[in-house]
């Protein structure tokens, strides 16, 4: 499937800017399934500098530099992206005990890990958003008694989150501590996701947060409507023999065609689409729209 993406960000100041530097992933990484066609950034003003580089995580990232006043940043991702289908399915695969993955991980002395489990092992630890406490592999538990397969366990886990929780954007906000949200059962995709993290992290399973967008469907017989969607979050567990496995408990479902890549990383905190720093600007406001069409026929129908 191809999709069109325009995601844009106005920030209005009450006071100038006097300097400002930006971090932006909104580049879509190069990913197994997807491709991406065509992409670019319109910024306004101009910044002084700008460099593209890759982060940590192998993810595209802009770092902009901003040294005159303005009282007005405005950022425009365009993006031409092709997601291909899954080859398998997971809910048809199987896999160790889920015990016997997270064994693998464990230090012990002498025992070397392979190239692929040592990179998933930073994925493993506790992140600046994401915990690793008692009390979440406690709500993961009855998901994971011994001898369960991980899929098999994951998907229970990602079942329960869905169900027990309740989708609220005014419950939360991105500094929520994620006790917080155990404790609510409210919030958004970014909280799913974060809890969904510390719970198989906190069983000592390596599993990371992953930024895009997700393809929604206007009711039928109405338009799609221009800037009404928004950008999205899920997590991915590692398997040693299969690789990488997405879960999208916002939505109990596994990503597939409708989900596009942006970026990943160990929480929201290292793939946020937009953050900086900024010298004045007293108060200010955002906004955020985001548009995913479909380009393909049969989609849009």
């Amino acid at each position: 499937m191809r999709y069109s993406i325009m995601h844009e960000t106005v920030y209005d100041y009450r006071e100038p800017v006097s300097l400002s530097q930006q971090s932006l992933h909104l580049t879509p990484r190069v990913a197994e399934r997807q491709r991406c066609i065509e992409h670019s950034l319109a910024i306004t003003p101009e910044p002084a500098h700008r460099i593209d580089r890759i982060d940590n995580f192998g993810n595209p990232v802009s770092v902009l530099e901003f040294d005159r006043p303005h009282r007005r940043l405005g950022i425009i991702a365009q993006t031409v992206i092709e997601v291909s289908a899954r080859v398998s399915n997971p809910a048809t695969q199987t896999s160790d005990p889920w015990e016997s993955v997270a064994s693998r991980f464990e230090y012990r002395a002498g025992r070397p890990l392979s190239a692929s489990c040592l990179r998933a092992a930073m994925f493993r630890v506790e992140s600046p958003f994401v915990r690793v406490k008692s009390v979440l592999g406690d709500y993961a538990r009855e998901c994971f008694p011994l001898g369960r397969p991980l899929i098999e366990s994951s998907f229970a886990l990602m079942r329960k989150i869905h169900r027990e929780f309740t989708f609220d954007p005014d419950a939360t906000h991105i500094a929520t501590p994620m006790l917080d949200v155990l404790k609510k059962k409210r919030g958004v995709c970014q909280d799913y996701a974060h809890i969904m993290l510390g719970c198989l992290r906190s069983l000592g399973l390596p599993a990371r947060y992953v930024s895009g967008y997700l393809l929604t469907r206007p009711p039928p017989g109405k338009p799609r409507l221009v800037g009404a969607d928004a950008s999205h979050a899920w997590i991915e567990i590692y398997l040693p023999e299969d690789g990488w496995i997405a879960f999208d408990p916002t939505n109990n479902v596994i990503p597939d065609t409708e989900h596009i890549t942006l970026a990943w990383g160990r929480d929201f905190g290292d793939v946020s689409p937009q953050r900086g720093v900024i010298l004045g600007g007293g108060k200010h406001q955002i906004k955020v729209s985001v548009t995913v069409a479909p380009l393909d026929a049969a989609v849009a129908e």
